[in-house]
């Protein structure tokens, strides 16, 4: 296990001023959930944990609502207050670990839904100035699990809320087959959010391990995007290899696959491995270290690489 200098949370943004100002720190770590870390040495500084909690509704009309939550909120308790009270657009997006805080700096995105699609603006405590800040969707820079938060802002805001536009007249999304098949295996024709909710609860439940019985980050890794010139040289290779289509020039390849076919799945490495439901889910099978889990980590990439020629980028925050 790793240890952090200092640690703290804060329930407020006047508790999370006087926190900076009470304590000295060379460095600094701000953790929602925590779910998408990887540490893999003692960090030598403060972490703090925002526990900002609330939910409001700022705005409402017949067709939409804006709803605000506190940043420290935990994401898939928010989802479901969201679908009880008949508020359609974060169903795809249930049981994924983590806090409110955390969704827009990665543009958590899962079964055809991103939370760019459903973002309206969030509150940051700017740290050098002690100022908050407001930011839209434009401002955020959203890209695939990309926000401006994650490169030329990195470290220097706290968000404290985030507010999402949802609406009223459902447009059910069950563009990804696993939720058709899911929603036909519960006998369901005409579903309902709350029907789409429990459909992606279960696809995830049975793929995904819980991170309270075996150590894990969620998927570790990104699927890669590769140029579609580059990707029609590869796939003449590889022709039963699976993609998606992004945009006139690029394709998305499912990075899962990737690591499947280059014999990872389900492999162990002492107590770190690779979940044997789901390739892209690296786990810890008790005592294995943050490093060597990263090593594994690397292992994979290289592999991936020599075998197919394309790079997979980590999704999990290394530390």
């Amino acid at each position: 296990s790793v240890v952090a200098t200092k640690f703290a949370s804060f329930s407020s943004v006047d508790q999370l001023k006087s926190v900076l100002t009470e304590y000295s720190y060379d460095s600094l770590l701000i953790l929602g959930g925590g779910s998408n870390m990887l540490f893999t040495q003692d960090f030598h500084g403060l972490v703090l944990k925002n526990e900002i909690k609330g939910f409001d509704i700022v705005e409402e009309t017949d067709e939409s609502v804006t709803v605000r939550s506190g940043a420290g909120e935990v994401w898939h308790e928010f989802v479901l207050r969201c679908i009880k009270n008949g508020f359609a657009g974060l169903e795809n997006l249930s049981l994924i670990p983590g806090s409110v805080g955390a969704s827009p700096i990665q543009n958590i995105g899962a079964y055809g839904v991103e939370i760019k699609d459903v973002f309206y603006s969030l509150e940051a405590f700017h740290i050098p100035s002690g100022a908050i800040h407001s930011f839209n969707a434009e401002q955020c820079e959203f890209g695939y699990r990309e926000s401006v938060f994650k490169r030329k802002l990195k470290g220097q805001y706290v968000i404290t809320s985030v507010s999402f536009r949802l609406s009223k007249n459902p447009t059910i999304n069950t563009a990804y087959g696993a939720i058709e098949s899911e929603l036909l295996k519960m006998g369901i024709s005409t579903p309902t959010i709350e029907d789409v909710s429990n459909a992606v609860i279960a696809i995830r439940s049975a793929k995904l391990p819980n991170p309270k019985e075996i150590g894990n980050a969620g998927s570790f890794f990104k699927n890669p995007i590769v140029l579609k010139s580059d990707f029609e040289k590869i796939h003449q290779q590889f022709p039963e290899m699976k993609y998606y289509e992004v945009s006139a020039t690029e394709v998305k390849v499912p990075a899962g696959w990737l690591i499947e076919q280059a014999g990872f799945k389900g492999k162990r490495f002492g107590d770190a491995g690779v979940h044997k439901n789901q390739a892209l889910v690296l786990v810890n099978y008790g005592n294995a270290t943050g490093q060597e889990i990263l090593a594994v980590s690397k292992n994979i990439q290289e592999t991936v690489f020599a075998t197919f020629g394309i790079h997979i980028e980590a999704e999990v925050n290394v530390i």
